[in-house]
């Protein structure tokens, strides 16, 4: 799989699981596994991933009533994975990768 990342996770949960043991969750296509996810996140990040959770999200069904009836809906389903990276190591997500910073140094 080329890029399985689609963005990070950012909630309350994921940022105290980040301060307090140093894991990460990202928002990943649903047709990613575990060693797709690990390779992109070394690769993009420049760090070395211990281990890879993952979990497949349902989307919630929605109704809505109007003048012509019930209307039923669902938002999509999703998956969501959760890194646990080795000691000494972070990942910053508003640098990106150093592939990135290197190209907009040009002149």
């Amino acid at each position: 799989m080329r890029n399985p990342l689609l963005q990070p996770w950012l909630t309350e949960k994921s940022t105290r699981l980040t301060e307090k043991d140093g894991q990460y969750a990202f928002k990943v296509k649903a047709a990613a596994n575990k060693t797709d996810i690990k390779r992109a996140i070394e690769e993009k990040f420049g760090v070395e991933v211990q281990s890879v959770r993952t979990a497949n999200c349902l989307g919630k069904s929605k109704r809505q009533y109007t003048r012509k009836g019930l209307i039923a809906g669902k938002k999509n389903d999703w998956k969501k994975a959760v890194i646990t990276l080795k000691k000494g190591q972070v990942i910053d997500y508003y640098s990106g990768s150093a592939e990135q910073g290197e190209e907009k140094k040009t002149t």
